[in-house]
């Protein structure tokens, strides 16, 4: 897996896929405990169902990419989109990207669309948060115990080369107290590309709100809502949102 240094962190990264002409770039974005590793197959089969070259990367303190050295702030997912992904982006010679950001992904696509120079051609989000509810605080509590009385740093250890640290990251800065003011809600009505958010109506870690509010104020917002599906629908459906994301690419694309 080859790396690339910017905003001073090493972040390992993979191209997948050759484009057909005059399609744009995905750049997938992975949720609050992932990787590169953690999407399986599903940048491939998106990369084969658009005619589209995908690239996956690892944040910081994630998969293979540079450890965290202190705790994440409130702004975590405000740097990430502001100041590592506009030069991530740079520097593979990536000119207007279609994102695809699930859960802390989807946010940090968001944001980035909202304040970045030359915005992207477009938005994918899955299960992306746009506040903090009730129900993602529960969750996230529930995942703490698992991670102290289950198997579960076994199994992220195949993904991480720091479990405990890439759990933590994530984990510790969704409890902290300050952290239940956090809303980007400022940002969607300054995101002027076409934006396409999926959610299942299970999804564990927040409600239809947030994507009621996305479509609210986001002035060119396409909602999929998809039942008898969780936090994650790329492994729930992935099917429905496969032919949902081709569609997109092809409006997009023409």
């Amino acid at each position: 897996m080859p790396f690339l240094t910017v905003a001073s962190q090493r972040l390992e990264y993979r191209r997948i896929g050759i484009a057909r002409t005059g399609r744009p770039t995905l750049v997938f974005l992975h949720e609050g405990l992932g990787s590169i590793s953690m999407w399986r197959d599903f940048p491939e089969r998106v990369a084969a169902a658009t005619g589209c070259r995908a690239i996956v990367f690892s944040r910081r303190g994630y998969g293979r990419s540079e450890p965290l050295t202190e705790p994440r702030t409130v702004r975590y997912m405000h740097d990430e989109a502001e100041r590592v992904l506009p030069q991530f982006v740079e520097r593979l010679a990536v000119d207007r990207p279609i994102l695809v950001g699930h859960s802390d992904g989807g946010s940090i696509a968001l944001i980035y669309a909202a304040t970045a120079p030359k915005p992207p051609l477009g938005v994918v989000t899955l299960a992306a948060h746009v506040l903090v509810e009730d129900v993602s605080v529960a969750s996230i509590a529930e995942a703490k115990e698992k991670y102290l009385t289950t198997d579960l740093p076994k199994k992220l250890a195949r993904h991480h080369a720091d479990a405990d640290s890439a759990f933590r990251g994530w984990n510790d800065i969704w409890l902290a107290p300050d952290f239940r003011s956090w809303n980007i809600e400022e940002y969607l009505p300054r995101i002027s590309c076409p934006v396409l958010a999926i959610q299942g109506e299970e999804d564990e870690y927040g409600t239809i709100e947030q994507m009621r509010r996305i479509g609210a104020q986001v002035r060119d917002a396409e909602l999929v809502i998809l039942a008898d599906c969780g936090h994650s629908a790329h492994r729930d459906q992935p099917e429905a949102v496969i032919d949902a994301i081709a569609r997109f690419v092809e409006r997009l694309s023409a």
